[in-house]
């Protein structure tokens, strides 16, 4: 079985969990998604207890159904929120609370509100990210995880590391329900290792020894992949 196989049985094994234990929240069907859950805020609230999140200033958060309540709680936190648009199409947003009121925080911590009150940037202009939340579908303690098996996190980490707006230090966590932490997972060149698993039980430190991408590994892109992402196609020609 490739390795490839391996994560898919992987995804579909926690989706089925989920699903089974009635611990999947809406959107569904959650196969072929990062499966939303129940415990999502909980587990957003836990990642207060990181003084690395605490301290942040920017933070990096995917569009990501379970994540959303990560990207309101940066808001009401007076963070810089940046978001991927889906599948990179649009690049990314960056949602200044300062200029948002308090009252539109959780309308504007949705995908849809995201594009009202976010401003798109190139990733360029960004600031320097300091934190790190994605989704997941599966992690496992030795850091390592699993999406819906698409890589757009994977090529967002690579995109803003070949930019010098994150690096080798910027602290990746994933909030998940504790269904979701699996044994073992094979990893790829290309995988992005977490360094803390967030669930509403309290946060684990996978101490990772996983190496990070330093940037795009364009040998490894699909045409199409470079095709339907506009700012992949621009970095190319750089």
């Amino acid at each position: 079985m490739s390795l490839s196989e391996q994560k898919q049985k992987i995804r579909e094994h926690v989706w089925d969990l989920l699903v089974r234990e009635k611990v999947a929240l809406p959107p569904f069907p959650i196969h072929g998604r990062i499966p939303n859950f129940l415990g999502a805020e909980a587990a957003a609230k836990r990642l207060l207890q990181l003084d690395s999140f605490r301290s942040a200033r920017t933070v990096k958060v995917s569009p990501d159904s379970p994540q959303r309540p990560v990207r309101e709680l940066c808001m009401r936190l007076g963070k810089r929120l940046v978001m991927p648009t889906p599948r990179l199409r649009e690049g990314f947003l960056l949602l200044e609370p300062s200029k948002i009121s308090e009252r539109n925080y959780r309308q504007a911590s949705t995908i849809r509100g995201g594009f009202t009150f976010g401003e798109k940037v190139e990733p360029e202009s960004l600031d320097k990210i300091d934190f790190i939340v994605v989704g997941s579908v599966a992690v496992s303690r030795s850091g390592a995880r699993v999406g819906k098996g698409e890589g757009y996190s994977e090529i967002e980490y690579a995109l803003l590391r070949m930019l010098g707006r994150v690096s080798e230090d910027t602290p990746i966590t994933t909030t998940v329900h504790p269904l979701q932490v699996v044994s073992e997972i094979p990893v790829e060149e290309f995988d992005v290792p977490v360094d803390y698993i967030v669930t509403e039980d309290g946060v684990l430190a996978t101490n990772t020894k996983i190496a990070r991408p330093k940037g795009i590994i364009w040998h490894l892109l699909s045409e199409r992949k470079i095709d339907e992402i506009p700012l992949l196609r621009r970095l190319m020609k750089t």
